[in-house]
């Protein structure tokens, strides 16, 4: 996303009015979650910054009678759910960010968001969610996945599958992730999304992987791990993936989120139509 992220952390660049992370944090308040963690470094003071509260903001919009806006502006978190940091000090891999928060997970459950993906379900139940209740029911980790054509599995975390394909919005055991096969070898069309529920115990794990691919500690490798001793599930999303780290998911991302925003969505709709014309 460069030169745009040069000095603004890519994930508060704006999807219409909000910073894509804000969208990722209430994808997990909606899941039920109620402690969030961030796993950032010290050019990132600005994602931890916008999740504060801004006491002389809100006077000034409560002031002004901008009551809109001031409800926009508390609502960014809501008062029953807690924010917190922890600093990834060298950038040594998925893996090695997920281990920064050992200390606050603990044995917990905890899922993994990365901010990069945002996921719009489009109003039918909400695929973290499912997630979430999954784990709890059976115990077995949660990895969501999405097909991608046979020609571009070499460039995702593609499963391995126990049984046959789930259909979307069910799980199906896990025997393997194979990091980006060679065409024609993948053992399926299934990539990894980028949403994970997984057992506390995985931090155990995570602490004795060495470094994988890229000469980094990958979460992918401690899954294959875990995947030895526990359950482990790919569950098929139901909802639409936007990735934010390139520049074109990231315009058809502001596309799709404005077309549906409930005070331009109109609006942008007939310029997109203008446009197109």
């Amino acid at each position: 996303m460069l030169p745009a992220s040069k000095s603004i952390p890519k994930e508060m660049l704006p999807i219409v009015d909000r910073p894509a992370i804000e969208y990722v944090v209430k994808e997990a308040v909606r899941a039920g979650i109620k402690e969030i963690i961030l796993v950032t470094h010290s050019a990132k003071t600005a994602i931890e910054d916008y999740f504060d509260t801004q006491f002389e903001l809100e006077e000034q919009l409560e002031a002004k009678g901008k009551n809109t806006l001031l409800a926009q502006v508390r609502d960014i978190l809501p008062h029953d759910v807690s924010l917190i940091s922890v600093r990834q000090h060298r950038a040594l891999g998925l893996g090695h960010a997920v281990a920064c928060a050992a200390p606050v997970v603990g044995d917990a459950p905890f899922a993994v968001l990365l901010p990069d993906v945002l996921v719009d379900c489009d109003g039918l139940d909400e695929d973290l969610g499912i997630m979430v209740e999954r784990y709890q029911a059976s115990g077995a980790a949660q990895i969501m996945v999405e097909e991608v054509p046979a020609e571009r599995v070499d460039q995702y975390g593609i499963v391995a599958l126990k049984g046959g394909v789930p259909v979307p919005g069910e799980s199906t055991p896990m025997t393997a992730v194979v990091e980006k096969p060679a065409v024609g070898e993948a053992p399926s069309q299934l990539s990894v999304v980028g949403r994970y529920v997984l057992p506390g115990e995985i931090m155990g794990i995570l602490a004795e992987t060495p470094r994988g691919a890229g000469n980094e500690i990958q979460l992918t490798d401690a899954i294959a791990s875990l995947m030895e001793r526990a359950p482990v599930e790919a569950y098929a999303m139901r909802g639409r993936t936007f990735d934010c780290g390139n520049k074109a998911g990231y315009l058809q991302a502001i596309f799709h989120f404005a077309a549906r925003h409930p005070e331009l969505g109109e609006q942008v709709r007939e310029m997109m139509a203008a446009e197109l014309g």
